[in-house]
């Protein structure tokens, strides 16, 4: 893997010691969500990787609480909201009140939403494959494994201080 050049921060790092791992992981996401993104929609895909979330999630779930989309999501009511209103609007989700308490929604998706996820898992699958290449199959365990300390090490944690 080629060395990047990383901006410096005045802190005397040099490249190889660089451990700026939050900044790494950052850039990183951006990246990868701007390729995303980029790739969904040379594939002729409407929807963002985000928007493309959220119908993996109902595929899986229909009927999901805008509660349970943003939890599962990691967002916040308003940003759930304005992913959801565009999904609505492009025809791809609707919401209905919950029939149990008629002041929140639950959200469904349509017809046009499951042909749109189809589209859009067969790019994620490609891009997923894309990542892995380059790495043995022991560092992509190794890899998922960090990943997936975050959730328990970071999920609803203040930082102490």
């Amino acid at each position: 893997m080629p060395n990047m050049c990383l901006p410096n921060i005045g802190d005397g790092l040099s490249m190889q010691t660089d451990d700026r791992l939050i900044y790494l992981l950052f850039t990183a996401g951006q990246k990868l969500r701007n390729y995303l993104n980029s790739a969904l929609s040379a594939e002729g895909a409407k929807v963002t990787v985000a928007q493309s979330g959220i119908l993996f999630l109902l595929k899986q779930q229909n009927g999901r609480s805008m509660t349970e989309l943003s939890q599962l999501m990691e967002l916040d009511n308003s940003s759930i909201t304005g992913l959801i209103d565009r999904l609505e609007r492009a025809g791809f989700v609707s919401r209905n009140s919950d029939p149990a308490d008629r002041r929140l929604s639950n959200v469904y998706i349509t017809p046009r939403g499951l042909e749109e996820v189809n589209k859009a898992k067969v790019v994620i699958r490609k891009v997923n494959e894309e990542i892995k290449e380059g790495f043995t199959a022991e560092q992509v365990d190794t890899f998922k494994s960090v990943l997936k300390s975050f959730s328990p090490k970071f999920n609803s944690k203040l930082p102490s201080r």
